[in-house]
């Protein structure tokens, strides 16, 4: 689906194990350098959801990019929830860091991407990395994770950036005590964010192609919650 204003294409570069695909999107107006955002896919895959997302942010002037976590593993999509297990499993988190690493590395060596402003959302297994990253890489200026697993104190401590956590009250994969700890260790540490818990909301609240999960008042906030952390972190000169 297209995007007015917007330009999207699918890219190919070098990641530690092998060839890394991506979708990207960016406004198309050129000639501008552009904070960039990474988009990090739910355990289904690279698919037209999270496509749709990266293209709705280069529609707010970020240059977006979708890795393809499952590269290692053929670039897979599914519906099927058992075989969505099978592959976010046979993903090691170390190796998906790595790529996002490389992710990282394109995104800087590109024109059109202010290479000092990158933010990373994250969806689901996606969440995850977008929690996980941060704490890693000081490249990462401002996070933005959906439901996804907390990392233990320790890792916590080596955030770097502010984050906006989504979290539905009802969500049957991660743990609400978890989420209150990352509320807690966000204050403990002295670190910039916020937790937002949705109530009524079940895991996967955002994506408006599950209709038995999907809540559009509440997605609609995290939307303009996570914007606004992107452009007072990504868009300030």
């Amino acid at each position: 689906m297209a995007t007015e204003g917007v330009n999207s294409r699918e890219v190919d570069y070098a990641g530690k194990a092998c060839t890394l695909k991506a979708y990207v999107a960016e406004p198309s107006h050129g000639g501008h350098q552009h904070p960039a955002v990474i988009v990090v896919q739910e355990w289904w895959g690279l698919d037209e959801h999270i496509k749709d997302v990266t293209r709705r942010l280069a529609a707010e002037h970020y240059f977006a990019i979708a890795p393809d976590l499952y590269s290692r593993q053929g670039h897979k999509v599914t519906r099927d929830p058992n075989v969505a297990g099978q592959l976010m499993s046979g993903l090691k988190q170390s190796d998906g860091i790595d790529d996002l690493v490389s992710t990282i590395n394109w995104l800087k060596a590109q024109s059109g991407v202010r290479a000092s402003q990158i933010g990373i959302i994250g969806f689901c297994m996606g969440g995850s990395y977008a929690m996980a990253l941060p704490c890693v890489s000081r490249d990462i200026k401002a996070a933005a994770p959906f439901y996804g697993e907390i990392p233990p104190d320790e890792q916590l401590k080596g955030l770097a950036c502010p984050i906006s956590y989504a979290y539905g009250e009802n969500d049957g994969w991660i743990q609400r005590k978890d989420v209150d700890r990352l509320a807690s260790a966000l204050q403990k540490f002295n670190k910039p964010g916020e937790v937002k818990v949705y109530s009524g909301c079940s895991h996967g609240f955002f994506n408006d192609t599950r209709q038995d999960v999907y809540s559009a008042k509440d997605a609609g906030d995290a939307w303009e919650r996570s914007l606004k952390l992107f452009e007072q972190t990504l868009k300030q000169k």
